[in-house]
């Protein structure tokens, strides 16, 4: 077992990295080689197909892999989710394309959003079969399934940038031809490789029992999906394209830290669900292993916020002939001051959902939602890409207050103090360095000795954290 856990992870990791790095690839060359404006316009259409597809999966894909994960009637409820996935695409995509003659105007300022579209509808098509390797956990299989398009459209931009051919309908044909190989990639393993006993039919009570139990979800994945993009979509729409490029490059170099959550993430979830199988009375060995699982991702969020915080002007501004760097300096300090929060959020979302809480994420979600939309809205008016970054970060402190206030969880609650201790440490270190040095390397080891020193005085950073972490894995 602890051979199997250390392979999940790793093969996961190597799925989340190389598509990162092909992201970060895919991102720079894009954001070095078109104007801003035009790279405002792909990243803005982007962000409305990836949240309308993220909604039209009705939040099924959660509830898909728990089934799959315990087999549940997994065989009935994969072949729903598959024709489920299939129609609400094609209906989705239908209605976008009516759009198209109803908003003339609107999709001629906008005119690669109906094309990429389709590619999106056939990422859309493969999720079912990543989920499914997900559920059985087949991480070799999700990490052919997953990087395939992201390799291609890496090479296929390298190309073109360096022949000088690359343009916005260039990079369009390109995102396309990845999407249309993920999809044809991902039927050919589900067939050949994972075999899953199923038949691809229609099943009517397989499909509205689906429903029923994903409905609770549905409310919830809706609003923290929505969530992800809003910011990206309001300043599309009340701003202009190159503000929305400059805030997405800095969001998306956020995305990039957000790489040990992304490896952990599949496997937690699956995990948690069998901690918590018959509820939240669990032995006191896993609630330190959870505790100290946590804790440790805590630590490892602080520092990489911190790292991102102090080398952001200098690394950037060089990489992309400062063109990125300082005009994103207060984007990005707010942005890094959410990533031990998002990681405090989504081990109590792991939790609920795992526990069976699907209430108490939908009002969440509902929440969050209605709060990020109005903070969003009101403050880039005032203050562009740095109010959608202050909105994201009060919104996201919300959660985590809610979240803590409603986990009914005794024992996760005596502990709180040593979550936030390590995010103090972080700025003490920070503000010491900044006040002693002006070189920026530094300012970077001097933050990290007072950073890690503080930690193991304090003994939040202990020997046997990780040995505790990985015996407990093993059970």
């Amino acid at each position: 077992m602890k051979k199997k856990v250390i392979r999940d992870i790793s093969l996961n990791s190597v799925q989340v990295i190389i598509n990162q790095l092909c992201g970060l690839v895919i991102f720079y060359i894009l954001s070095v080689n078109l104007i801003k404006s035009d790279f405002g316009e792909i990243n803005w259409s982007l962000a409305i197909l990836l949240t309308m597809f993220n909604v039209l999966s009705f939040g099924i894909d959660q509830a898909v892999i728990k089934k799959i994960a315990t087999g549940n009637k997994a065989d009935i409820m994969f072949p729903a989710y598959v024709i489920h996935v299939f129609f609400s695409g094609m209906v989705g995509y239908a209605l976008l394309f009516c759009c198209n003659f109803l908003f003339k105007d609107f999709f001629q300022t906008h005119h690669v959003l109906l094309v990429l579209g389709l590619g999106k509808l056939m990422v859309f098509f493969s999720t079912p079969f990543k989920q499914l390797a997900t559920g059985m956990e087949r991480f070799r299989s999700l990490l052919y399934m997953s990087v395939s398009s992201n390799i291609l459209r890496s090479i296929l931009l390298v190309v073109f940038a360096s022949l000088d051919l690359l343009s916005l309908n260039n990079a369009v044909i390109i995102f396309i031809a990845g999407d249309v190989t993920e999809l044809l990639l991902c039927l050919f393993i589900a067939k050949y490789h994972l075999r899953f006993p199923v038949k691809y039919r229609w099943n009517k009570t397989g499909y509205i029992q689906l429903i029923k139990e994903s409905l609770p979800l549905l409310g919830s994945s809706l609003f923290s999906t929505i969530i992800v993009r809003l910011d990206w979509i309001l300043l599309g729409l009340l701003s202009s394209n190159i503000i929305l490029a400059n805030y997405s490059f800095a969001y998306k170099v956020f995305e990039v830290t957000l790489l040990p959550l992304l490896v952990i993430a599949p496997v937690l979830l699956i995990r948690f669900s069998r901690i918590f199988h018959e509820g939240i009375n669990i032995a006191d060995a896993k609630k330190i292993y959870l505790l100290r699982l946590l804790k440790i991702e805590i630590i490892v969020a602080c520092l990489i916020a911190l790292v991102l915080h102090i080398l952001w002007v200098p690394v950037i501004d060089i990489v992309t002939n400062n063109k990125y760097g300082a005009v994103n300096k207060s984007v990005v300090l707010l942005l890094s001051a959410c990533l031990p929060v998002y990681y405090f959020n989504n081990f109590l979302w792991t939790t609920y959902l795992a526990l069976g809480e699907v209430k108490k994420i939908f009002y969440i979600a509902l929440v969050s939602l209605m709060v990020n939309f109005v903070a969003t809205a009101v403050l880039i008016q005032f203050f562009n890409g740095e109010g959608a970054a202050a909105a994201y970060l009060f919104t996201i402190l919300l959660q985590a207050v809610l979240f803590f206030k409603y986990s009914d969880i005794p024992w996760f609650g005596e502990n709180i103090l040593g979550f936030i201790l390590p995010l103090i440490y972080a700025i003490t270190g920070c503000a010491l360095a900044n006040w002693l040095f002006t070189d920026t390397w530094l300012i970077l080891l001097a933050s990290l000795f007072v950073y890690f020193t503080c930690l193991v005085l304090t003994k939040q950073l202990r020997r046997d954290d990780w040995r505790l972490i990985v015996e407990q894995s093993r059970s």
